[in-house]
């Protein structure tokens, strides 16, 4: 058995890419993607007829619906191949404003019912900023499931419960990162892997809490570095994962232990934390308060906006 195998024993396997060519291979479950993986997929020789089909059939319409439009059009094709769930991102630059950012989200749902996806088959993707989690809340309430990003603190996933979303995607990766660059030359490698990784323990701990309180709300960790990370998380809900590490994974023989003990959740001394729709003030404290998440989340956001733009210059030129 190789442990990407073994690793499905325990939890559900996500591939984290917009190049559906590659997915088939892995057998995930469901995939993922996001302005930056549409681009990177988008600027390949392979995709190139797709893309110039998209735009030439609704090269009278607006910039935007141009660009949720190839959006939808990637993932239905993602759909041919998995199983499960595509998450679709809503543009990042909407990510303080939960009006537009709802809006936008019901567009992408009726261009995929339009297409004949069902709306349980798609996850719309929302930055987990306090008026992401509005949004995301409103939109639950009408059926449209909601996969909540670039989610780096404990606080945004409380508030994300308290909301009622379907799904969190919590990042390991940006959280190392972020602690191994503090760190500087004082940052043990060895001594900081699996378990003892702040990333893990990031995520870890967010699954612990839902799994004591019975939270409905799926876990998902995002944004991985090396396998290490991956095994290190095993048992988690779902783990969303770059072809790249899908392939080291699926080249390695072993088993792979659960890691994230449910019972052990369960037993634990945990205290009830809430962030509702009226402890606004409350949830921005707690946020600034964590440097880390503070920096990773404004940092995502401009990242996730630059390739938006990107993804405009490119659609502008064809």
């Amino acid at each position: 058995m190789n442990q990407l195998d073994a690793l499905k024993r325990h939890t559900t396997v996500v591939a984290d890419t917009g190049d559906f060519l590659q997915i088939a291979q892995y057998q995930p479950r469901d995939a993922t993607t996001n302005p930056s993986l549409i681009l990177k997929a988008a600027l390949k020789p392979d995709y190139a007829p797709l893309v110039d089909e998209v735009l030439a059939r609704h090269r009278d319409r607006p910039l935007d619906e141009r660009v949720d439009r190839l959006l939808v059009r990637f993932g239905c094709e993602i759909l041919r191949i998995v199983p499960g769930r595509v998450s679709t991102e809503v543009d990042a630059r909407l990510s303080f404003d939960a009006a537009a950012t709802v809006a936008r989200a019901r567009r992408l749902i009726a261009l995929y019912e339009a297409e004949g996806v069902p709306r349980a088959r798609v996850l719309i993707k929302i930055a987990a900023t306090w008026e992401g989690i509005r949004a995301a809340e409103l939109l639950e309430r009408d059926g449209i499931h909601t996969n909540l990003t670039l989610l780096f603190s404990f606080c945004q996933a409380v508030a994300c419960a308290d909301a009622g979303v379907q799904l969190i995607s919590p990042f390991v990766g940006r959280i190392y990162d972020w602690h191994k660059a503090r760190a500087g030359a004082q940052w043990d490698e060895a001594a900081m892997a699996g378990p003892n990784d702040p990333g893990v323990q990031s995520v870890a701990r967010i699954w612990r809490h839902y799994r004591h309180f019975g939270i409905r709300t799926e876990v998902m960790g995002a944004s991985f570095r090396n396998t290490g990370q991956i095994l290190a998380l095993a048992g988690c809900d779902l783990l969303t994962i770059s072809p790249e590490l899908l392939a080291r994974l699926a080249a390695t023989p072993g088993d792979v232990p659960r890691a994230l003990d449910e019972e052990e959740a369960r037993r634990a001394d945990l205290p009830q934390v809430h962030y509702r729709a009226d402890d606004e003030a409350a949830f921005r404290l707690a946020l600034n308060d964590d440097a880390m998440a503070t920096e990773k989340l404004a940092e995502g956001i401009r990242l996730f906006c630059a390739d938006a733009q990107r993804l405009d210059a490119l659609i502008r030129s064809r």
